[in-house]
């Protein structure tokens, strides 16, 4: 990949994307923000204005984004509240000077309010109806969550990159080597039914306008446990979390049926989440909207940082899980 990814993505070339597809834009563009892709906001003349939603090169294939908008489209055409692209002609992955790019309807929303039990009831509802259809179907040629490629394969490019410094990395290499294998061992014990997810579901990827929630970004939708899309509404301590979890599992159940043999994965989730993390930010470090965003990432402040949450979430696997029933 180019270290320059975007580099010619320039605000004439995204005008001249957007009008290549029959829109007459007022020229105003403005950069939204995003890091993985690059988003824009693009008025059109005596309306809306319009998302453009530019894909990272080489990220994924075209079957890749073109099995995420089906997906998008399955939920639509179920009456699943989301930010779906738009489809002209039938299509709705275009391409232009080398970007593709889809369009979307502008849409803004607030987010959750952390520990809202009222808005997690709602949440519930909207996820199960999201997992209803999720479980439908499965992905041909979108990746899976799972210990390898959120754990074995970050780490692999982590250590084999310059960005753990040398001081700190045996112990870095120790720590990750130890919670992998308690993680390889709470997976083989609690086996799931792997189903189309949202894949990155925190709080900002489910919106809240005129008290009705939808949800945006299925960007990282993949095969998974029904569960990750659950655990990063939950915050605070275990009674916290209790009670939280019990509001989102009562609306939830409205639609889909809760597994609660997927609890003890939650903090195994969350381990691999933050590996994931932090190979993605290496993985990444070239384009150069990285190091400008991510200044601290690479010195030993971070890492030292990191070593210390790591050993605090291996201990967070042998202590007693989350249990509704």
């Amino acid at each position: 990949m180019s270290a320059h990814p975007f580099a010619a993505l320039t605000p004439d070339l995204v005008l001249d994307a957007v009008e290549s597809l029959g829109f007459l834009s007022d020229a105003r563009v403005l950069a939204l923000n995003s890091y993985e892709n690059r988003v824009y906001q693009v008025g059109i003349e005596d309306k809306t204005p319009l998302i453009a939603k530019f894909y990272r090169p080489e990220r994924w294939t075209d079957a890749q984004i073109l099995e995420e908008h089906g997906f998008s489209f399955e939920l639509a055409e179920c009456d699943v509240p989301l930010v779906a692209p738009m489809q002209l002609n039938g299509q709705s992955l275009f391409e232009h000077a080398g970007f593709r790019f889809a369009l979307f309807e502008r849409r803004g929303g607030r987010a959750p309010e952390p520990g809202n039990l009222d808005q997690l009831y709602r949440l519930g509802q909207l996820l199960g109806r999201l997992h209803a259809v999720g479980a439908h179907q499965t992905f041909r040629d979108r990746p899976a969550i799972d210990v390898t490629t959120y754990g074995h394969a970050p780490f692999a490019r982590l250590r084999s990159g310059e960005h753990v410094p040398k001081s700190l990395r045996p112990a870095w290499e120790s720590v990750v080597a130890d919670l992998l294998i308690k993680v390889e061992q709470l997976f083989t014990e609690h086996p799931y039914t792997s189903i189309r997810v949202h894949g990155d579901c925190h709080p900002g990827n489910l919106l809240c306008r005129d008290d009705s929630f939808f949800i945006v970004d299925l960007d990282d939708c993949r095969m998974g446990p029904a569960i990750q899309d659950l655990w990063m509404m939950l915050a605070g301590d275990y009674q916290e979390r209790l009670s939280q979890l019990s509001e989102l599992v009562d609306g939830y159940q409205e639609f889909y049926d809760f597994s609660p043999r997927e609890l003890p994965l939650i903090e195994g989730l969350r381990a691999l989440r933050l590996l994931h993390y932090s190979a993605w930010l290496a993985q990444r470090w070239d384009d150069p909207a990285f190091p400008q965003s991510f200044p601290w990432f690479g010195t030993e402040r971070y890492w030292g940082e990191q070593i210390l949450i790591l050993r605090e979430q291996r201990a967070a696997l042998d202590e007693p899980y989350l249990k509704l029933f």
